[in-house]
């Protein structure tokens, strides 16, 4: 897969047109249109560049900016605002927030797989430290050597075992909805029930031992992985 780009934008129209010239580019692309959800993919999923609206339902863009910004394991992520405010005090707030460009609607496509082309290849030049271990409530996950532990006890996990227990812990104490957990794990184009998600976390807990209590059941949405302060 290419380079992974995140879209936290609510029009239809213009995601759909950013995923066609995305997918052209061999990148991988999620997208969302609500800025709650928009912040936690990005702490999940970690892309290369953010694409940004500022005016989401949830949480608007300038305050998801400022957020990823302040977090140490988002704060290298370029981020590129697209919105329909042109007025000067909003760039100027959105490029002072840490933003790596800033472009209006409406706007020519080609213009913007430019000018983000071009951010990619500087970030390329200049690689951010990505955070390679994971913890939260006694389970360590070493992403180099793609070993999961709890406690003293390494864990057999499978691939997708150890991805959906990754999901978890980076989002320790936060709720993630079955959906967002297939986007997360099998990828936004997997066509499987929620039913999947349910029997990969039976097997994960059993594999969890003492631990599998970490994994919590929130009743007709999901799961989440307790924090230490969570017991």
């Amino acid at each position: 897969m290419g380079r992974k780009i995140l879209v936290i934008e609510d029009e239809a129209d213009i995601v759909t047109l950013l995923k066609h010239y995305f997918l052209q580019e061999h990148f991988e692309v999620t997208t969302t249109g609500n800025g709650l959800e928009g912040l936690s993919l990005a702490r999940t999923l970690h892309p290369d560049l953010i694409v940004l609206d500022l005016m989401l339902p949830g949480l608007d863009g300038l305050s998801i900016n400022r957020s990823l910004k302040k977090d140490p394991l988002t704060a290298g992520i370029p981020v590129v605002i697209l919105t329909a405010k042109s007025d000067e005090t909003d760039r100027i707030v959105g490029l002072e927030l840490g933003a790596d460009d800033y472009i209006v609607k409406p706007f020519n496509p080609k213009e913007l797989l430019a000018r983000i082309k071009a951010i990619l290849r500087r970030t390329e030049q200049e690689p951010a430290q990505r955070p390679e271990r994971f913890s939260a409530a006694g389970v360590v996950l070493d992403i180099a050597r793609h070993e999961a532990r709890a406690g003293d006890t390494l864990l057999d996990l499978t691939a997708k075992e150890f991805s959906l227990l990754l999901a978890l812990v980076k989002n320790s104490g936060r709720v993630l909805d079955r959906q967002m957990l297939l986007d997360l794990v099998w990828g936004a184009d997997y066509e499987g029930t929620d039913r999947t998600v349910d029997v990969h976390i039976r097997r994960l807990r059993k594999k969890l031992g003492a631990y599998q209590d970490r994994v919590q059941t929130v009743k007709q949405i999901g799961y989440k992985f307790m924090d230490r302060e969570d017991f």
